[in-house]
């Protein structure tokens, strides 16, 4: 850690290896005059050797310190778990800086035969514990300084993302191609149809429509919304590729409080759909089920003869949010014969810290 720069920078937030010469060289003169109050007492060689004695103890206590505060900020990475993580650290300094004067007194004293007093050398630790905390301190504000900088501008990051989800289901369900042939349909529909079948058309049109709108700035919804969404979408694609098009839903209703990130599952069952054949002789099924707690979507693969290029860019924007709103990422699997992809199903608690308090 010492040697590699991009290490110390990346979980200390800057490259200390300046902090760390200047700043143990302060506490060694520190601790030196706290147990030999001065230099006059010996003998320049004498002085020397007692102050190498308290910049050995020195380094010890700044780098046993410093590899304990990496360790506890690998294993505690996220602002909620600040206050543990310092009171952790500040518990490690003490015990750090007691064990090592002990450990060190009893190597001295077994070299130069000298008392080791533990009560005597008490009085003086509390002032070296404190300085201790304090230069730890600094540390703990400047990666306190770069992570909050870094969570402002990944929070903008996330917003435009979301913003850029909405724009881009609009601009994709509101093609020219798209409003041509949802038309085409409603037309059928009146034609051949009651007019009871041509209104849930439209209301389920309008449902897909006022829901892009008021989701846009959502980090998470519920699965039963965003069910309600995409039973919606497929409405309206069934009523293009009639029974050619199935979807088995597998959800039960204790999971429709789960969180899930808006239009997430729409664009799964889009993707199926644009990449597909869809006809009498290869139906499309969709299996849309819960295990293992996340939303598994599950579609055999048939592809067209003139393939679209699949850009890819719907699962990569589903993976972005997921990656930017919670630690848990979603899973794609393609075995030649299915595609299959884990949208994890969340909680509120599961975002990151620095997404819990934006609209939900």
């Amino acid at each position: 850690m010492l040697v590699n720069k991009k290490k110390r920078i990346k979980y200390l937030g800057f490259d200390d290896f300046w902090f760390i010469i200047i700043g143990i060289l302060i506490l060694s003169f520190v601790t030196y005059f706290l147990f030999n109050s001065s230099f006059e007492r010996y003998s320049l060689t004498e002085a020397i050797i007692r102050w190498n004695i308290s910049l050995f103890f020195s380094t010890c206590d700044w780098f046993i310190i410093r590899g304990i505060m990496i360790f506890l900020r690998k294993r505690f990475p996220d602002f909620k778990d600040n206050r543990k993580r310092i009171v952790l650290f500040f518990i490690a300094i003490v015990s750090t800086v007691i064990i090592v004067d002990i450990v060190g007194g009893i190597l001295l004293s077994l070299i130069w035969s000298i008392n080791y007093n533990p009560v005597s050398r008490a009085k003086v630790l509390l002032p070296i514990i404190l300085i201790s905390t304090m230069t730890m301190a600094i540390y703990e504000a400047i990666y306190f300084y770069i992570r909050l900088k870094k969570s402002i501008r990944e929070e903008e990051q996330t917003k435009q993302m979301i913003v850029q989800a909405q724009l881009d289901t609009l601009r994709n369900q509101a093609q020219p191609h798209f409003l041509f042939n949802t038309l085409n349909t409603l037309r059928d529909i009146i034609d051949q149809n009651s007019k009871e079948d041509a209104k849930e058309f439209v209301d389920k049109l309008s449902d897909v429509y006022r829901f892009i709108l008021e989701s846009g700035n959502a980090n998470l919804i519920s699965l039963r919304d965003e069910l309600k969404f995409a039973k919606s979408y497929i409405h309206i694609q069934s009523e293009r590729f009639g029974n050619n098009l199935k979807v088995n839903w597998d959800i039960p209703k204790a999971s429709l409080d789960v969180m899930i990130v808006p239009m997430s599952l729409q664009l799964l069952l889009e993707n199926a759909i644009k990449h597909n054949v869809i006809s009498r002789s290869k139906p499309l099924v969709i299996s849309v089920e819960i295990k293992d707690n996340s939303l598994i979507v599950t579609n055999k693969i048939q592809p067209k003869s003139t393939q679209i290029p699949s850009t890819k860019v719907g699962l990569k924007n589903i993976e972005k949010r997921y990656a930017l709103i919670s630690s848990k990422p979603i899973e794609i699997k393609n075995d030649s014969t299915q595609f299959i992809v884990s949208l994890p199903l969340l909680k509120l608690s599961d975002q990151k810290n620095k997404y819990a308090g934006i609209n939900h």
